[in-house]
């Protein structure tokens, strides 16, 4: 794996704002409150998670669903993988 883009995806979730993620819910139709979408952001700067691990991934999902519901934490890890595919980094998860 490319190491220098895996700190630059690592970077841009510490560095996630509400207002993004409350636009990229609205964007991709998941139901998220802008209250959630603080919250999301906030534990995202408070963990390092590593996208690029199964384990981390699956911590990160399944703190969203408590966040919010398992629906849209399911929601999103679809919409994860159809953005790697998109982008061509699918091979790097």
């Amino acid at each position: 794996m490319n190491g220098f883009t895996k700190r630059m995806i690592m970077m841009k979730l510490q560095q996630v704002d509400p207002n993004t993620l409350y636009d990229y819910a609205k964007m991709y139709k998941l139901n998220v409150t802008f209250e959630q979408a603080t919250d999301i952001a906030n534990h995202l700067k408070q963990n390092q998670y590593d996208p690029t691990n199964a384990s981390d991934r699956a911590r990160m999902l399944k703190k969203l669903a408590q966040i919010t519901d398992l629906e849209t934490a399911k929601k999103c890890q679809q919409i994860f993988q159809k953005l790697a595919s998109e982008y061509g980094i699918k091979d790097l998860f």
